[in-house]
């Protein structure tokens, strides 16, 4: 009796349904929290729907105080749009998309994001989520959805036809309780920062409950390639998975089987896996259970190549130090993108950048930036594999404090991202890395190219400091002792910028002017008293009539005479120009130089 009883209270669930009971598995444990969320899930739709079709993005994102602790989120893109008929289901339905069974990198990829912030709308506000969108060529429509969270299916509460001033896109706008914080590190406006580093190529302006407007502009005009799809990779099969694609398969034997079923897959490798695992070329579906080990143990036992990596899309060394220059504004900069690896089969990359003085404040331990396929991680910092691969660097033998299994301290920031078909997360929430050691090894082999540059900037900075105090010094003490000297000689007083220049081991430039015949004939003297070879460009600026060989003639409001100068060390060299007019410039204008007197740097 009392298992008949205890029968009749089982009942399916559904994934809505688990969801409505457990939301703080996707990051709605708080009204702060899930503000952010809320962004955070529209926003990466957003940036994969313009990518995929090529649009360079262009977001809104706009909250508004409804009333005390209830705000209402609208986020706008320029995107494709969705058409009509999608809509619901794709706002509507969890575990509903088009990436999940797709093997290349992409920001969302279970189906669950957009749909939860409806699901968290209507939970907490009762309202719907009113969804606009256009397609290219076509009317703008505008629903109000609700999850039925009985069967996991969507309820369109209205549907009607809109004018919309875009060509083509979506906008989502939900009505939620949530807290807005602007100064935490834990904010959507921190969100967005980070965002808009990572992702160079969007712009993204930001509407804050206060009305105050800011714009995260778009610094690279390039779209990202898109990644492209590939199939699974022996090594990362288990053997469940195994034993369902040999059930579903439209191969006739094993052996077109694992051609047409993997990547990396040709006809002498299928043919070394069968030999191993000591199969004969048989039907897939006839195989056993024990068969089936031995086609997974033969995988683990030969060496296949590892995964193509166009499936994945890095931010790039170039696109990551311009965003670090303009939200930052460091005094050096440095970014590395690693060689493509695999763990359990799945194809991942690491990229970092670090920027370090400027404007950065050091009082503290360094900020640290973390990415997942280009998406901010601002939760679970201290739980994070980046996190951990960074505290394990002794980053005191790059120039920066550090307490034991810490984080630096130093006016610096650290970016690192994680590109992968399959980023392996410690929760739904998507927050933090697991500790999978292949890409812990990487990280860290990664911040410590990045650390040996940083290591040799701050030495050179610190040498030219000592250069430079040295060379005060010398300024100081040289006139006064070539004084004394003069008067004890009876000399003329000495030009000390050229003793000082031979001293420091500096490339020193001498002007000399002779008027003839109402013309003047210039010379500029060059003398490279440092150890090396010297390359750099020299300017003078003049009014009249010039006649030069050998350089160059920029013309604007006045004559510039370009000269591109190599000079080995120890040698002197003389540059000539006859003028009928004047020199405006004081000293001559050197650029590409440091280490230089009796001339002017450009500026």
């Amino acid at each position: 009796m009392i298992a008949e009883e205890l029968a009749k209270k089982q009942k399916e669930i559904s994934i809505a349904e688990f969801f409505e009971k457990n939301k703080h598995i996707l990051g709605y444990s708080n009204p702060a929290r899930s503000l952010i969320t809320c962004v955070k899930e529209a926003v990466d739709n957003a940036l994969d729907a313009c990518e995929d079709a090529g649009i360079l993005p262009d977001i809104l994102v706009k909250i508004r105080r409804v009333e005390k602790n209830v705000y209402r989120i609208t986020i706008e893109d320029n995107g494709p749009g969705i058409i009509k008929e999608q809509i619901p289901k794709v706002f509507g339905k969890l575990l509903y998309g088009s990436r999940f069974h797709v093997i290349r990198q992409s920001r969302g990829q279970q189906g669950i994001g957009i749909s939860s912030a409806v699901l968290y709308a209507q939970l907490t506000t009762g309202k719907p989520a009113e969804i606009t969108s256009k397609i290219a060529n076509s009317k703008a429509y505008k629903l109000s959805i609700f999850i039925n969270t009985k069967n996991n299916e969507p309820e369109v509460i209205s549907e009607e036809e809109v004018e919309w001033y875009m060509p083509s896109g979506t906008k989502i706008e939900l009505e939620i309780v949530g807290s807005y914080t602007k100064e935490k590190k834990q904010s959507v406006y921190e969100y967005l920062k980070e965002t808009s580093v990572a992702n160079p190529h969007a712009k993204i302006t930001f509407v804050d409950p206060d009305g105050e407007i800011v714009v995260f502009e778009r610094i690279s005009e390039q779209i990202p390639e898109i990644p492209k799809e590939i199939k699974p990779h022996p090594h990362g099969i288990e053997l469940g998975t195994l034993m369902n694609m040999l059930k579903n398969t439209k191969a006739k034997d094993i052996k077109s089987f694992l051609k047409s079923e993997f990547v990396r897959v040709g006809e002498k490798t299928a043919e070394e896996v069968l030999k191993k695992a000591g199969l004969k070329n048989t039907i897939p579906k006839k195989l056993s259970r024990d068969e089936i080990v031995k086609l997974l143990n033969a995988f683990r036992e030969t060496n296949f190549l590892p995964p193509p990596t166009d499936c994945l899309s890095p931010i790039g060394e170039d696109a990551i130090m311009k965003s670090l220059m303009a939200e930052y504004n460091p005094e050096f900069v440095f970014a590395l993108t690693r060689k493509p690896k695999v763990y359990s089969g799945h194809p991942f990359l690491i990229e970092v950048g670090l920027a370090y003085g400027g404007e950065i404040k050091g009082d503290d331990k360094v900020s640290i930036l973390r990415f997942a396929n280009k998406v901010p991680l601002l939760y679970q910092q201290s739980g994070c594999a980046l996190t951990r691969a960074c505290e394990n660097v002794n980053w005191r033998n790059y120039g920066l404090n550090q307490s034991k299994n810490e984080l630096p301290y130093g006016p610096a920031v650290i970016l690192i991202h994680l590109a992968s078909t399959n980023v392996p997360y410690t929760s739904e929430s998507k927050e933090a890395i697991a500790p999978i050691p292949e890409i812990i090894d990487e990280v860290k082999l990664s911040l410590q190219e990045v650390g040996r540059r940083l290591k040799e900037y701050i030495g050179k900075k610190q040498k030219l400091q000592k250069k430079k105090k040295k060379e005060e010094v010398l300024n100081k003490i040289l006139p006064l002792l070539a004084k004394k000297v003069c008067e004890v000689l009876e000399k003329e007083p000495l030009e000390i910028e050229k003793v000082v220049a031979r001293i420091m081991g500096y490339v020193f430039v001498e002007r000399e002017v002779v008027e003839r015949n109402g013309m003047l004939e210039v010379t500029l003297s060059i003398v490279n008293h440092s150890k090396a070879k010297k390359e750099f460009k020299i300017y003078e600026i003049c009014s009249g009539k010039v006649e030069v060989e050998n350089a160059k003639i920029l013309e604007s409001n006045y004559l510039t005479i370009l000269w591109d100068v190599k000079i080995k060390d120890g040698e002197e060299i003389r540059l000539k120009y006859t003028l009928k007019g004047k020199v405006i410039n004081k000293k001559p204008l050197v650029e590409g130089i440091d280490n230089v007197l009796g001339a002017e740097m450009m500026t």
